[in-house]
C-alpha cells in the first residue's frame, strides 16, 4: 500500500479513492493511535468534526462520525466551517481530535480527510504513519477493540461553533474596518457564511460573490484559483480591495482597487511591516518557502526583516515557526499563518488583517503592496525524467551555474523534483520576463537531455 497521507491529509476522488469505508477505518485508527500515544490521558476523548459544502462531505462526515463514536470518542459536529475554524475549535474546546473533510482548492469530485491533534495542530508524520499501519492491520483482518454500552461515543451538533469562531476573528483584529469596501469571493466553499459575517461585524461594507454553495459548485470558476470574477467585481463596485478564498478557506489571495492581483508574498510583506510596527513580529523574522518570489526577499532585506525559507508546503512553514518561535509565515499561494491567533493558515483572518491595515493607514492596497516588486517568475515542468538525479548531475549543475552567472543578483534559479510525479520543476526569476523564459527553456532542455 502506498502512503495514504499526503502533505495535507488523505485526499482523492470521493467514493472512488476516498470511500466511506476508508474514512471510517481511518477515524477508528486515529482514535486508537492517539489513545496509545497518551493523548487522551485517561479521560473520555472528544472530537470536533467539520466539513466543506461538497456533496460527498455529507456521507463522509457520517462515516467519520460513526468511526469515532464506535471507538468511544464523543463527537461535536460543527457542520460546514473552514479548516482553520475546525482547528481553532479543537483547541479552545479542549478536544483530543479534530477532523476536517475537504479537498481544499481541488475540484468538486475530490474530497479529503485531515486530522488535527489536541490543541488544533496537524499530526506529526510519525502519527500519520502509525494511523496508516493500524488501519491496514484492521483492513487485513486484525480486529478492533470495541467499547459497548455506555462506552460508545455520543454525537452532538455543536451549533455554537460558527459564532464562537467569528467572535475569535473579530477579537484579534488590531482595528475595525469602518470605511473599507470589500468584495469577498467565497469559492462557494466553507467560508460562504463565516467570512461575510466576520467582515460585516468588523465594520466593512461587504459585497459577496461565490457565496451560494450547492454541494456541486465549490471552486467552480471562482475563488483563489480563478480571480477573474473577483477582479471584475472589485472594479464594478468601486471597492477598496477584494479577497478570494479556496474551498476550505485556509488561504487568501487579494486584488487591489484596480483589479490587480496581490499574491501571498505581497500579503506577507504588508502584514510583516504591520506586525513589526505593532511589536508583534518576533525576532523581526518572517518565514516563507524556497518558492517565495525574489522580490519578496529583496524587499524584506531592504526593510531590515529576515526571511527564513523552508521546503514548499505550509506544514514546513509551520514547523519552522513553531520550532523557532516566529509569529508570521506563509506561501505565495496565500497560505498565511499568524501563529499567535491560528494553528494553521486562515484565509478569513488573513483577509481581515489585510483590510485592517488598509483601514488603519488610509493607504490603498496597491500602495501597501508596493513595498515589494514582484519579479517575473517562470515555471517549467520537465516530465518523464529521473528526478532523483537532479541534484547530483554534473551536467545540470554546470547549466545552473551558468544561468546564475547570467542572471546575477536580480535573478534566481530553482530546480525541484516533484513529490508526486516523475518530473522536475524548473523555476527561474529575473528582472525581465523574456530573460526568465529564455533561461528557463534552456535549463529545461538540459534537464531533459541529462536526466531523460
Amino acid at each position: 500500500m502506498g502512503r495514504l497521507f499526503g502533505t495535507d491529509g488523505v485526499r482523492g476522488v470521493a467514493n472512488a479513492d476516498l470511500t466511506a469505508e476508508l474514512a471510517l477505518g481511518l477515524s477508528v485508527a486515529a482514535a486508537h493511535v492517539l489513545a496509545e500515544a497518551g493523548t487522551f490521558e485517561g479521560h473520555r476523548p472528544t472530537a470536533v468534526v467539520g466539513r466543506d459544502p461538497r456533496a460527498s462531505g455529507e456521507f463522509l462526515e457520517a462515516a467519520v462520525v460513526a468511526g469515532l463514536a464506535s471507538a468511544g470518542v464523543d463527537v461535536l459536529c460543527v457542520g460546514v466551517l473552514p479548516t482553520p475554524a475546525v482547528a481553532h475549535l479543537t483547541g479552545v474546546l479542549g478536544a483530543d481530535i479534530g477532523v476536517m473533510l475537504s479537498a481544499s482548492h481541488n475540484a468538486m469530485p475530490d474530497n479529503g480527510v485531515k486530522f488535527f491533534a489536541r490543541g488544533g495542530h496537524k499530526l506529526a508524520d510519525e502519527l500519520e504513519d502509525r494511523i496508516e499501519t493500524v488501519y491496514e492491520q484492521h483492513r487485513t483482518g486484525e480486529p478492533w477493540t470495541r467499547p459497548t454500552g455506555a462506552g460508545v461515543g455520543r454525537v452532538t451538533d455543536y451549533v455554537e461553533g460558527f459564532d464562537r469562531y467569528v467572535a475569535h476573528l473579530i477579537a484579534v483584529l488590531p482595528n475595525r474596518l469602518d470605511g473599507v469596501k470589500v468584495v469577498l469571493d467565497e469559492a462557494h466553499g466553507a467560508a460562504a457564511r463565516v467570512s461575510p459575517e466576520a467582515f460585516a461585524r468588523a465594520g466593512a461594507e461587504v459585497v459577496t460573490i461565490g457565496a451560494e454553495p450547492d454541494g456541486l459548485n465549490i471552486n467552480d470558476g471562482c475563488g483563489s484559483t480563478h480571480l477573474e470574477l473577483l477582479r471584475a467585481a472589485v472594479v464594478e463596485h468601486g471597492a477598496d480591495l477584494g479577497i478570494a478564498h479556496d474551498g476550505d478557506a485556509d488561504r487568501c489571495l487579494a486584488v487591489d482597487a484596480a483589479g490587480e492581483e496581490v499574491d501571498g508574498d505581497q500579503i506577507l510583506a504588508v502584514l510583516a511591516l504591520a506586525m513589526r510596527e505593532a511589536g508583534q513580529l518576533r525576532r523581526d523574522t518572517v518565514v516563507g518557502t524556497v518558492m517565495s518570489n525574489l522580490g519578496f526577499k529583496l524587499a524584506m532585506e531592504r526593510e531590515g526583516i529576515q526571511l527564513v525559507q523552508t521546503a514548499v508546503g505550509d506544514r514546513y512553514v509551520l514547523e519552522s515557526m513553531k520550532a523557532e518561535g516566529y509569529a508570521l509565515g506563509g506561501e505565495q499561494s496565500g497560505h498565511v499563518i499568524v501563529l499567535d491567533h491560528a494553528t494553521t493558515g486562515d484565509g478569513t483572518l488573513t483577509g481581515l488583517m489585510l483590510a485592517a491595515r488598509v483601514a488603519a493607514t488610509g493607504r490603498s492596497l496597491a500602495e501597501l503592496a508596493g513595498v515589494m516588486e514582484r519579479l517575473p517568475q517562470v515555471l517549467v515542468n520537465v516530465p518523464d525524467v529521473d528526478k532523483s538525479r537532479v541534484h547530483t548531475s554534473q551536467e545540470v549543475a554546470a547549466a545552473v551555474a551558468d544561468a546564475e552567472r547570467e542572471l546575477g543578483a536580480t535573478g534566481r534559479v530553482l530546480l525541484r523534483p516533484s513529490g508526486t510525479e516523475p518530473l522536475v520543476r524548473v523555476m527561474v526569476e529575473a528582472a525581465d520576463i523574456e530573460q526568465a523564459r529564455t533561461v528557463a527553456g534552456q535549463l529545461a532542455d538540459v534537464v531533459k537531455s541529462a536526466l531523460g
